[in-house]
């Protein structure tokens, strides 16, 4: 997703008013380190027994 989001951006794709692609790049990865997060925090922090 971002190789394509560069690609599209060498090519003069976006700018200020079209920039649908960057953001939902953004909001994917912004999901995935809060998945990262808690799943480092269930599996390595939190003591288990």
């Amino acid at each position: 997703m971002l190789g394509v989001v560069l690609f599209r951006a060498m090519g003069g794709q976006f700018s200020a008013r079209h920039h649908d692609a960057v953001e939902a790049a953004s909001i994917y990865w912004h999901f995935v380190d809060v998945v990262w997060i808690c799943l480092f925090s269930l599996l390595y922090i939190i003591p288990t027994k």
